[in-house]
């Protein structure tokens, strides 16, 4: 891992991969694929099929990563009742937050290859409904396809209602 402040990359995340012997190769676009719906579009398949990885703080120091859907936008007051705090207490990580954390910049984040270890990681169970899913490789124009089991025995996340209800 690298130091940190100094931004890690699809290096990174291809190593974890690597490691953990999943022969799966991360592919980069020539455009970009920080959005969810710019992945898609790149790649070819369902919105709802692109992982986003987004960073909260709670209670402004404990980092929580949850991996949500592409067509869903998580509840931030869900999210605060899982961890037993008020909604207040419940933020987005910003961009510098992301790098100093995570180690990614924000539409490159991936679902695994941290700079923190032990990361507490949830996952929207809306995602069940794919087989294969599509994950952010360490920079915003870079994915890599998963099954979804797959990604969450890897990341050991806990499913979570986390959406906001519509």
């Amino acid at each position: 891992m690298q130091e940190t402040g100094q931004a890690m990359g699809v290096a990174d995340v291809q190593a974890a991969l690597d490691k953990l012997c999943l022969e799966i190769t991360i592919i980069e676009f020539d455009s970009s694929t920080a959005t969810s719906q710019q992945a898609a579009d790149n790649i070819g398949c369902q919105l709802g099929q692109i992982v986003k990885s987004l960073g909260f703080l709670v209670n402004k120091s404990q980092p929580v990563l949850v991996l949500a859907s592409g067509d869903q936008h998580i509840d931030e007051r869900k999210l605060a009742r899982r961890f037993g705090v008020g909604r207040k207490k419940v933020r987005m990580m910003n961009a510098r937050q992301c790098l100093e954390l995570l180690g990614y910049a924000p539409g490159g984040v991936p679902p695994i290859a941290h700079r923190s270890s032990g990361l507490p990681i949830l996952m929207d169970a809306s995602l069940r409904r794919f087989d294969t899913i599509y994950a952010a490789g360490g920079a915003a124009h870079a994915i890599f396809p998963m099954s979804t089991e797959k990604l969450r025995e890897i990341t050991a996340a806990d499913y979570a209602d986390l959406t906001r209800d519509t």
